[in-house]
C-alpha cells in the first residue's frame, strides 16, 4: 500500500519550480559539537570513566598508599531505525509539473519533486534525532532514551530545586540556579555548556533587552534595547549557553560536552536517502524512500550534569 498522498499544487504562469516545508529543526547538537561523538558503534561500546581521591599526602621514607581509584562504565547502544515511504507515480500525473516525468509510460517521478523529497527526508530525519537525543522515550516507536530521560532516572544526577516554568521575569534567577550548583572541578572548563531549550533562550535575549524589572536597565544590552541580538554566541557567569533543539520546553541542562555521548554505526547514514523505483523489480508504479540509520546517547558522570525542568 502506498504512503497516503495528497497533491494540492496548481500550476500559474511560468514553471513554477520549488517547494516550501515547514521550518525544520536541525540536528544542531551533533553539528555544533554539544556532544562527543562515537562512531563505527556496531553494537556496544563501553563508555569508562575513572574518579581517584585526593592523591598528594606528605612525604615519609616508606611507600604509604593513599587515595583511591574508581572505575566505572556506562554502556552506549545504538538502536536501528528506519524511513519507508512508498509513492505512486499515477498520483503525479495529472499534477501540473507531470510533463517534466517523461511522455513514456515507464515514467519517473518529476526530478524536481524527487531531489526536494530526498532533502526533505533527511531534515526530517535530523530534526527528530535532535528531539530524541533531548527528549526521547524508548518505548516510543522511533525513539530511543534522551538525555533528560536518563537523567530524570539517575540520583547521581543533581537536580535543581524550586523550578519554575520560564519567562523574561525569572529567567536570570533560574539560569543562575543552574549555575550555582555546577561542581566546582568542572566550573571553567573549556567545553562546560549550559544547554537550554528554545523558550528559555528567547527568555533569555528578552531579558537582556531590558525594558523590564529582570532584565539589563531600561535600554538592555549594549544599550540597544530589543536590537541588540543577532544570533550571536551567549554566555551565562562564564559559562557558555547552548541552545539544544531537542530540548523540551523549560527545560536547561549543565555539562561538559565531553560527558555526553551520541554513538552511530556510520554517520553519514544520517543523511543517506535512497530513491528506489520499483518498476524493474516488480513491474509497479511505486517509488519507495528508503533511510536506515543507527543512534544511541549515553552519559559518563551523573554527579557532573545539573538538570533543571519545571
Amino acid at each position: 500500500m502506498a504512503t497516503t498522498t495528497s497533491i494540492t499544487t496548481t500550476y500559474a504562469g511560468e514553471k513554477l519550480q520549488g517547494f516550501i516545508s515547514a521550518a525544520l529543526l536541525s540536528a544542531n547538537t551533533i553539528e555544533n559539537g554539544g556532544v562527543t561523538v562515537k562512531p563505527n558503534v556496531k553494537f556496544k561500546a563501553v563508555i569508562k570513566s575513572l574518579a581517584t581521591g585526593t592523591l598528594i599526602a606528605d612525604d615519609t621514607c616508606d611507600f604509604t598508599d593513599s587515595s583511591s581509584v574508581t572505575l566505572a562504565e556506562r554502556i552506549l547502544t545504538p538502536e536501528t531505525f528506519q524511513v519507508n515511504l512508498q509513492l505512486c507515480k499515477d498520483d503525479f500525473r495529472s499534477d501540473w509539473d507531470a510533463i517534466s516525468m517523461g511522455y513514456s509510460a515507464f515514467d519517473s517521478l518529476p526530478p524536481s519533486f524527487a531531489d526536494y523529497l530526498v532533502a526533505h527526508v533527511a531534515s526530517k530525519v535530523a530534526e527528530e534525532m535532535e528531539t530524541t537525543i533531548w527528549s526521547g522515550v524508548n518505548g516510543t516507536a522511533g525513539q530511543f532514551d534522551g538525555f533528560t530521560t536518563l537523567f530524570a532516572a539517575d540520583a547521581s544526577v543533581i537536580d535543581v530545586t524550586g523550578t519554575a516554568a520560564i519567562t523574561a521575569a525569572n529567567v536570570i534567577d533560574k539560569m543562575g540556579d543552574v549555575v550555582d550548583l555546577i561542581p566546582s572541578g568542572i566550573y571553567g572548563k573549556e567545553d562546560l555548556k549550559l544547554y537550554v531549550s528554545k523558550n528559555v533562550m528567547k527568555a533569555y535575549v528578552r531579558a537582556l533587552g531590558g525594558f523590564g524589572a529582570a532584565g539589563l536597565g531600561a535600554n538592555g544590552s549594549d544599550n540597544k534595547g530589543t536590537q541588540w541580538y543577532d544570533n550571536g554566541a551567549l554566555s551565562f557567569d562564564g559559562v557558555s549557553v547552548f541552545m539544544a533543539n531537542g530540548l523540551a520546553d523549560n527545560k536547561m541542562v549543565a555539562a561538559q560536552s565531553s560527558n555526553l555521548y551520541f554513538g552511530t554505526g556510520v554517520l553519514s547514514d544520517l543523511n543517506q536517502v535512497k530513491v528506489l523505483d520499483m518498476a524493474d523489480l516488480d513491474g509497479s508504479q511505486n517509488v519507495r524512500v528508503i533511510a536506515r540509520f543507527t543512534g544511541g546517547i549515553q552519559y559518563g558522570f551523573g554527579s557532573e550534569i545539573v538538570y533543571y525542568t519545571a
